[in-house]
């Protein structure tokens, strides 16, 4: 099987991110060992690692929004072994209310899989 580059792993995360297919995009990129790193002290996510803590991390927040306002991924900006995109979130989530989430979400990509996934908002 033909290993992806960064900018083929990046061109099909936007494809998935554009329909919002966060979990497909888990199942097809990410490394058993992939990591999740959210910013220090964040009020809505820790750190995750490994491919099943990962995917928890997601499902248990995903499980908690009550009511989505707004979503919007930018197109990905891709140089050596990483990729970045812009992502915001206007969300009503428990038990924090509504919530609007500005942030840049960084990858790491070798051997055409996901290992690390940072979000800074």
């Amino acid at each position: 099987m033909k290993v992806l580059s960064t900018q083929e792993v990046a061109a099909r995360f936007n494809e998935l991110a554009q329909q919002e297919k966060w979990f497909e995009i888990q199942d097809e990129f990410f490394a058993e060992n992939v990591k999740s790193i959210d910013p220090t002290g964040s009020p809505y996510f820790g750190n995750a690692e490994g491919k099943a803590a990962v995917r928890k991390k997601g499902e248990d927040f995903v499980g908690r929004i009550t009511e989505v306002h707004s979503l919007y991924t930018s197109e990905p900006l891709v140089t050596g072994n990483h990729f970045t995109v812009a992502r915001e979130k206007d969300i009503t989530v428990q038990p924090h209310g509504r919530i609007f989430i500005k942030e840049i979400m960084l990858y790491e990509v070798k051997d055409g899989q996901i290992v690390l996934e940072q979000f800074f908002y």
